[in-house]
């Protein structure tokens, strides 16, 4: 058996003990483990250091109401980040295997394909809007020269401008590029992304704390007004600097990262061992959270006493500025973020959740490349114009798959997971012909309390739980397929005494 990078090279035959319809080499578990700690960290860096993370982090500081307080609730949400990501990552690096595969042994072979395909499907919607995030950062400064600005005002394709549609497909291209590579090329890529932009926000934040003339740590603006902003900007109804609103925004900010609790596995599995890992997420969550966070809450803060206004979108602060060479660096440094985000976050998990659906004729290359054309084929649509108000919608949806594969991982299985019957249709994750029902049921009731309720509920509800539904989703979901399944798998006895050689400790 063969294993690659993930790029589908050196294909092997499927072996004769593992399914067609289950087994490719891009889906096989990981043998060359390269991710150390550096990479591990920098998968985070990629995350988050893009114009959305920086969105997200300043406008929860507007509901925070000052830096003190708004680092609290970070500071909690990134500890409870760090806690869930190293729980799923273990998994990954202790099997070998991507996300849709280990979600057969919960959902069932064939079943997985439906947790597979809606984590593409938000993964897709978030490549297209973080391109068309990236394709602005380079309007912004290009619409300084008169050539750009007067295609970027005169013409009109798609709802969009020239400029615009020509910076996106540039974008586009130059992402498809870098995954068309391989996963290799994704880890170097990253490494280099997210150092480059912490550099850049560095000097946002020191540019823009100079010209203000002090070092500022809040916005002058009436509680009234700041409350109205902060709502507007991030749809919490709640007073800013109030225990309420530290609580939402650590809930908040968790929700940001449930679509990776998923697939964090997709990285570390390529992760040599859990020292690595562990080492990687401290220094990626906890560590790198907080102070992006801080730098997040200082320039938002700078920004308001220079223009007095508050900006909450960096390539907007930085096209303000009166140095040519500053706005280009920070379009050509927003851009390579945006870049990385889109790459690990938004491109590797749907080419694995594509490959998983039919791995016979889906490689790794061409999951991607699909969810690079549905991309592309939504821009004219331009759905994610209001995305950063998805953030909780999106999040819980992703609750209860993340608390059934858990669940099921760590509690019913005791982390003790036989890998290769992951490749078998006859084997012990075959349940109801492929399919567990017992998981989904489990994930549908959980669904109804973390995405239906909160928005077709008493109005209550929404207001005062909606903040916290991925963790509803992920509670209920969990409980629940604990309880039908008895606390144990209906096939465990039998697979551990019949295959017990084959069981691997995962």
């Amino acid at each position: 058996m063969t294993a690659t990078d993930g790029a589908g090279s050196d294909r092997a035959a499927t072996p004769p003990e593992y399914s067609p319809r289950l087994y490719n080499a891009d889906l096989a578990p990981a043998t060359e483990r390269k991710w150390g700690a550096f990479s591990i960290f920098n998968v985070w860096t990629s995350d988050v250091h893009s114009l959305y993370g920086y969105f997200l982090a300043a406008s929860l500081f507007l509901v925070a109401g000052n830096t003190f307080k708004f680092l609290i609730g970070i500071g909690v949400g990134s500890l409870i980040i760090y806690w869930l990501m190293t729980l799923i990552g273990k998994a990954g690096v202790r099997t070998g295997v991507p996300y849709p595969v280990l979600a057969r042994a919960s959902f069932g072979t064939f079943g997985a394909n439906v947790p597979a395909l809606v984590r593409a499907v938000v993964a897709t919607f978030w490549y297209g809007a973080q391109t068309s995030a990236a394709a602005g950062a380079v309007v912004a400064f290009l619409v300084r020269y008169d050539g750009p600005k007067d295609l970027h005002e005169t013409t009109r394709l798609f709802d969009h401008s020239g400029l615009e549609v020509l910076c996106y497909l540039g974008v586009w291209a130059a992402q498809l590029l870098i995954i068309s590579k391989g996963m290799e090329t994704v880890r170097r890529f990253q490494d280099f992304a997210g150092p480059a932009v912490w550099l850049m926000m560095l000097i946002l934040a020191i540019a823009l704390s100079v010209e203000a003339g002090v070092l500022s740590f809040s916005v002058d603006m009436p509680s009234g007004d700041l409350a109205t902003l902060a709502k507007s900007a991030t749809g919490l109804d709640v007073s800013p600097g109030s225990l309420a609103a530290i609580a939402a925004i650590a809930a908040t900010w968790v929700t940001y990262f449930a679509a990776l609790f998923l697939n964090f596995g997709d990285f570390a599995r390529f992760t040599p061992d859990e020292k690595a890992l562990k080492k990687g997420n401290i220094w990626g969550l906890p560590v790198n959270l907080i102070l992006f966070s801080l730098v997040a809450a200082i320039t938002t803060a700078a920004a308001s006493k220079v223009y007095g206004e508050v900006i909450l979108e960096p390539a907007v602060i930085s096209a303000k500025f009166d140095s040519a060479f500053l706005v280009l660096l920070a379009a050509l440094t927003f851009a390579v973020a945006t870049l990385g985000i889109n790459v690990v976050a938004n491109f590797v998990s749907p080419a694995f959740d594509f490959a998983n659906v039919a791995p016979k004729y889906v490689t790794f290359r061409r999951g991607g490349l699909i969810a690079a054309v549905i991309a592309l084929l939504l821009y004219p649509l331009h759905p994610w114009d209001n995305a950063p108000s998805f953030v909780n919608a999106i999040g819980s949806t992703m609750g209860p798959l993340f608390g059934v594969i858990v669940v099921d991982y760590y509690l019913i299985r005791k982390a003790q997971l036989n890998v290769p019957a992951l490749y078998q249709e006859h084997g012990e994750f075959r349940f109801q012909g492929g399919w567990n029902i017992r998981a989904f049921a489990a994930a549908a009731v959980g669904s109804v309390f973390s995405s239906i309720l909160p928005v077709y509920g008493p109005s209550g509800y929404g207001t005062n739980l909606g903040p916290y539904s991925w963790f509803i989703g992920v509670a209920v979901a969990g409980v629940l397929y604990f309880a039908l399944s008895g606390g144990r798998s209906p096939l465990t006895a039998r697979t551990a005494e019949t295959e017990a050689p084959e069981a691997t400790k995962a």
